[in-house]
């Protein structure tokens, strides 16, 4: 059984058990969080639409973390205009615990 949850305008394939890296969430470290599903699949079955808007996927916090760092830089040709910038995207790990159809 699998299912596709999205989390920060961003959409993730998630089975149990699975460790899966989403968008910050402020939760603290071990609490449990519920993760909106847009479709849940248990082998030949398919749900989508308002049907697994009733699915629950359960999840339980990890550890929070930062990417690798991403170099931004601008500059204007002939100009001796330039702009150095550095970011890195925080994400928090989530542990799925359960993912369960409602009826």
């Amino acid at each position: 059984m699998y299912a596709i949850v999205e989390n920060g305008g961003k959409q993730y394939k998630v089975e149990k058990d699975q460790l899966v890296s989403i968008e910050y969430n402020k939760a603290e470290v071990g609490s449990k969080i519920d993760l909106n599903c847009i479709m849940v699949a248990d082998g030949e079955k398919v749900v989508t639409g308002k049907a697994a808007a009733k699915a629950s996927v359960k999840a339980e916090v990890v550890s929070h973390g930062k990417g690798n760092k991403i170099i931004v830089f601008k500059y204007k040709a002939k100009k001796n205009i330039r702009k150095k910038q550095g970011h890195r995207q925080p994400f928090t790990t989530v542990k799925i615990t359960d993912i369960s159809v409602g009826k």
